[in-house]
């Protein structure tokens, strides 16, 4: 079974930038992986996923925005998350699809 740890997140600004990591414990090279968040009092949601391939899926709220990457020598998957707005306020997991077990994910929080 692989863990994920995510790590990058932070307090920022509403403009600004965050680079998201998600470090696995195993080979995901053959794995859709996904970057969901949850925001207080809200479903998690998914925001962005790459493919084995290199393809990649983003939600409607953060094209343009945001961009997902990953480095299968490193089993690494990165959100670099830019113009990042106040609704963007969440706690930020990586996970494999299908989703096993969930790591404590990454506290974002957009305020000035």
């Amino acid at each position: 079974q692989v863990q994920f740890a995510e790590s990058g997140g932070g307090l920022v600004q509403p403009g600004g930038s965050l680079r998201l990591s998600c470090a696995a414990s195993g080979s995901i090279s053959s794995d859709l992986v996904d970057w969901y968040r949850q925001a207080p009092g809200k479903q998690r949601e998914l925001v962005a996923s790459v493919t084995l391939y290199g393809g990649t899926y983003y939600t409607e709220a953060v094209k343009g925005r945001f961009t997902i990457s990953r480095d299968n020598s490193k089993n690494a998957v990165y959100l670099q998350m830019n113009s990042l707005k106040s609704e963007d306020t969440a706690v930020y997991y990586c996970n494999r699809r299908p989703a096993e077990v969930w790591g404590q994910g990454t506290q974002v929080t957009v305020s000035s």
